[in-house]
């Protein structure tokens, strides 16, 4: 591979204005397509194999056109001072707003007018009209957002307090700051780095390239393949972060063999042949992990795994080939002064060892110690992690600045914050020989479970099938609803079994309670697919058994450690006003197999990285401990800067208002610098140094049987150096003007 890879190097780097237009034109025709597709008709959201899926499935059979897994909506009015809604002013106005309603659009359901439905507090300080959709909300029409809006604004002009809850008003949160604050410290951390605007922009217009192919091509097909809103925004996260990540390592290493007197195109290609190298299975370590998602079976999730891999494989193929044509193009200006400097130091005999070189040597003297701290330090902040709730977040987690916010509370004020999710209990009396005595018992059976009230049984006009409104007494996230819903399946049991009508509990609480316990079930699968496979992966890597082994142990600490970061600010709420945190609340459902996803492929490109370049010293004849120190000595600077501009990446989408997008920024931050600073810079030396000649041990039968992918690029050497005048800086061909010998 690494030959192959070297001659792609210098190919690009002399062809670079026919590679540039490549991907410039690319990127126009990218462009073009998102600019004239046609807006995504739909976002929906289906878990196949649920029960709260199967009872919508069956509504859509027996009742067509009801779409009971529509948007929904509540504009809930609160009367000023001591009046109450029912006054004949404030009623009259709710009842006009009814009106407006039901001819505000096309895409309404229904309108259920408060006063008919019972949707009066006992106080009669509140009131709520309750509207369904015909579609889901990401396929509600600006118009019908509109309409919606309006209406409460109306209402508000009579003195009423008038807020809008539900999730006809979701729409795909902003994250244009974060990009921009992401992108802005990513380029402080590489002109620091680099000590070169030059060489400090490459990494950052290339991965702004393939990150635009990448979200581009995605908003282009998110008609036609059905993607979500947040579909493009982790793509933009991942690829973002590993691009600018992949094309600092080609970079970096091009500017090493710079300094070693080797002419232009001869350092791209081996740039590319050696680091390029890691590149290429350190991302496909991130593409196994986003790719496997698919194994949950929940398709929302699969197609953003798919859509965040296809953006880390365009990564990957401009870090081989848009970067040394960048490359080409910088000429001299990639090298700064202090990097010319620093560089000729090096060569003198009166050379200072740098901090990655100090730090390795420090570990190598205190193993035992350093492995120690580690490990007890992540598994200390990993405590939290043993009391994970989770769930979904519904309006009670939104700023309490928005309007759903405030719907909601006004709701939990007016009649109790079960009424912020109802359940729909369906009864199936197809197969039961009296149906509406069966359906009875089933009310029956819940008002028993206690709950806030029961709303009677309603038919559909076969006569088959019946709905019944469950209110519990908690919020919708809470445990104690999250118990109602399996207590009323349990009963369900055994109506089923005495009356032959099937007992089904949706609605979209309890569709996030069958979403959670799926995302559990599927973790541990997910985990060994995902682990196992790169585990492979990195034993062709590395020709060893221990050291992917020890790859993935410290990768699980890491993750579980992140975990109880996570628990302890948006579950238990510490430090959560540092964070923009407002309610705490169960963590994500999807939280824990979206980390093991995309930290394990993340956290794969510092082993690949750093590991490489020991496995690489230590096959051209270094001591293990010395092979370490020259890792380190070469690539702690450059995984640093990674590790800390990926993090401001993810940390920049802190910021947003969605409170999923801030949880997966924050998560993926904090697991990042765990897994780079102390697992990977820390704990793997430790490891490393403790194990010695064992840490490369591969059985002989096994070394013959594995494939040989030279990623340290032994055989790439041993070519270069069997032809003659290939050791020779200036002279084996280039480009032009760019034959002088360059020595920084």
């Amino acid at each position: 591979m690494a030959t192959f890879l070297y001659k792609l190097g210098r190919l690009t780097f002399r062809r670079r204005r026919f590679v540039a237009l490549i991907w410039v034109a690319l990127l126009a025709v990218a462009g073009i397509g998102a600019a004239t597709a046609p807006a995504a008709t739909s976002s929906s959201f289906s878990i196949p194999g649920t029960e709260a899926q199967r009872a919508f499935d069956l509504l859509d059979q027996r009742n067509p056109g009801t779409s009971a897994d529509g948007a929904t909506a509540r504009v809930v009015f609160k009367a000023p001072g001591d009046e109450k809604v029912t006054d004949p002013a404030n009623k009259s106005e709710i009842t006009n707003i009814v009106k407006e309603l039901q001819s505000g659009s096309e895409q309404i359901a229904s309108v259920a007018d408060p006063f008919e439905q019972q949707a009066v507090s006992q106080n009669g300080s509140t009131a709520y009209i309750s509207v369904s959709y015909k579609v889901s909300s990401m396929e509600l029409t600006d118009a019908t957002r509109d309409s919606l809006e309006d209406a409460g604004k109306d209402a508000q002009k009579s003195g009423m307090k008038v807020e809008i809850g539900g999730d006809a008003l979701q729409v795909m949160p902003h994250t244009g700051t974060a990009e921009i604050i992401g992108v802005v410290i990513a380029a402080i951390v590489l002109v620091i780095t680099f000590g070169s605007l030059v060489a400090a922009g490459l990494p950052l217009v290339t991965a702004l390239v393939g990150v635009g192919i990448g979200v581009s091509t995605i908003t282009a097909l998110a008609s036609v393949l059905d993607l979500g809103s947040t579909t493009s925004i982790l793509a933009m996260m991942i690829g973002l972060a590993v691009g600018i990540d992949y094309a600092l390592f080609i970079v970096s290493r091009y500017r090493a063999e710079l300094a070693e007197g080797r002419e232009h195109e001869e350092a791209a290609g081996r740039a590319v042949g050696t680091a390029g190298s890691a590149v290429v299975f350190a991302g496909l370590t991130v593409v196994i992990a986003l790719v496997g998602l698919a194994v949950v079976n929940i398709p929302m999730l699969t197609k953003m795994g798919f859509a965040a891999a296809g953006t880390v494989a365009i990564a990957v193929l401009i870090a081989l080939t848009l970067v040394p044509a960048a490359l080409g193009f910088a000429g001299k200006r990639v090298m700064g002064r202090k990097a010319r400097k620093a560089a000729e130091a090096e060569k003198s005999s009166e050379a200072k060892p740098n901090m990655g070189t100090r730090w390795a040597r420090f570990v190598l003297r205190k193993p035992v110690w350093v492995m120690l701290v580690g490990v007890l330090g992540l598994g200390i902040i990993a405590v939290p992690a043993a009391s994970l709730e989770m769930g979904l977040p519904d309006d009670g987690a939104q700023p309490k600045s928005t309007t759903q916010r405030q719907a909601y509370d006004m709701l939990s004020d007016g009649f109790g914050p079960g009424f912020n999710g109802p359940l729909l209990v369906v009864v199936d009396t197809k197969n039961s020989s009296d149906g509406k005595a069966a359906a009875d018992r089933v009310s029956e059976e819940i008002e028993s479970i206690g709950v806030s009230a029961v709303i009677p049984p309603a038919f559909n006009k076969a006569g088959d099938t019946a709905t019944i409104t469950v209110i519990p007494k908690d919020r919708p996230s809470s445990h104690d609803t999250e118990e109602v819903v399996h207590s009323i399946r349990d009963a369900g049991a055994d109506v089923k079994s005495d009356t032959g009508a099937e007992v089904l509990v949706t609605g979209a609480t309890a569709m996030n309670i069958d979403f959670s316990q799926k995302m559990n079930d599927a973790l541990l699968p997910y985990l060994a697919l995902v682990v196992g496979l790169a585990f492979l992966l990195l034993m062709l890597v590395f020709r060893s058994i221990l050291v992917p082994l020890k790859a993935a142990l410290g990768f699980l600490l890491s993750v579980v450690a992140a975990l109880g970061a996570v628990v302890a600010v948006f579950q238990w709420g510490w430090l959560g006003s540092l964070f923009g945190v407002e309610q705490t609340g169960p963590i994500m459902s999807m939280m824990p197999i979206f980390m093991v996803g995309v930290v394990f492929g993340l956290a794969m490109d510092y082993e690949v990285f750093l590991v490489t370049r020991m496995r690489e010293a230590y096959v051209h004849g270094e001591s293990p401990g010395q092979a370490i120190v020259t890792g380190f000595k070469h690539g702690a600077r450059v995984v640093t800067a990674a590790a800390v501009i990926m993090m401001a990446v993810f940390s920049g989408f802190i910021g947003s208002s969605e409170q999923m997008i801030k949880m997966i920024g924050f998560s993926l931050a904090i697991a990042v610098f765990f897994d780079a600073f102390v697992v990977r810079m820390a704990i793997v030396p430790a490891v490393l140094a403790l194990l010695g000649k064992r840490a490369w041990w591969l059985p002989r039968w096994l070394d013959r049987a594995l494939p040989n992918v030279d990623v340290e690029g032994e055989k790439l050497r041993k070519q270069l150096t069997d032809e003659p005048g290939s050791e020779q800086g200036p002279g084996d061909g280039g480009g032009e003007g760019e034959r002088e010998l360059v020595r920084v």
